[in-house]
């Protein structure tokens, strides 16, 4: 079995402070996906970030204090790949891959466009580049496991009040419909929708007063993996006993 670990953690340390890596060491992962890690590598000097003997591959941000993802495994992998050879996303560490023999598992933080119109273009100008290489990457024989902050809820059953988030963004309609061609023609699979199709599952929370308590969330954190992995899905759980972040660790459980 492999067990992977997703999780927007709003701050590497913040969330190691609020015990997000004692919650980790109970959990068995062999890859946990970090998006928004909010630090440069050299940061991380404290023994918390390498007390689960786990190894660490990071892509930070250029900027200080802003974006980055990272990937911890249990195993070396046999290639680490950062970046996705386009400026405007690799300046501000959005994308980080591993490879196991035939398995590839990436950790993915989605620019999220809530700053306003150029933010939405720069995602817009996102999706339309990772298009092209989920593309390429469909028409080849590896398994993919595409973890992360998508920034985008696909249908009204993943957001609370969807009918009052119609105009914004995350869930845009043209947001919407170019997940549809992800789950679509492209063939790539909702991890999570494969083993749990009820309502409420939400993985990230505004900081508005009772977001969290009354479980008003959104789920747009993902495991997006490759057709011939559907099959392998074995369990899906969202983690909500603690408060590492604004976000919750989704953990998926495949045959492999």
């Amino acid at each position: 079995m492999l067990r992977v670990i997703t999780i927007n953690v709003n701050g590497v340390r913040s969330a190691a402070k609020k015990g997000l890596f004692s919650w980790l060491a109970k959990q068995k992962a062999d890859v946990v996906c970090l998006q928004e890690t909010k630090s440069q590598e050299h940061q991380l000097n404290d023994p918390v970030f390498s007390s689960l003997g786990f190894h660490g591959y990071y892509f930070d941000a250029e900027k200080k204090g802003y974006s980055g993802v990272a990937l911890l495994t249990r195993e070396k992998p046999d290639e680490v790949h950062k970046g996705l050879g386009w400026k405007e996303a690799d300046t501000e560490g959005r994308y980080i891959q591993v490879d196991f023999g035939k398995l590839s598992i990436a950790s993915i933080y989605f620019p999220s466009g809530t700053m306003g119109p150029l933010r939405q273009n720069i995602k817009y100008a996102f999706m339309d580049h990772y298009e092209k290489i989920l593309k390429q990457q469909s028409k080849d024989t590896r398994q993919y496991i595409l973890c992360g902050d998508w920034n985008i809820a696909h249908k009204e059953i993943d957001l609370k009040n969807w009918k009052a988030n119609q105009k914004n963004t995350g869930f845009l309609p043209e947001e919407r419909a170019w997940l549809d061609k992800v789950f679509g023609p492209l063939g790539y699979i909702d991890a999570f929708r494969v083993v749990n199709q009820e309502p409420d599952q939400y993985t990230w929370w505004s900081n508005r007063a009772g977001a969290w308590d009354n479980n008003v969330g959104w789920r747009i954190d993902y495991h997006v993996v490759s057709p011939n992995l559907k099959k392998s899905i074995l369990t899906a759980s969202i983690y909500r006993g603690e408060k590492f972040s604004d976000h919750a660790p989704l953990t998926i459980d495949y045959d492999l």
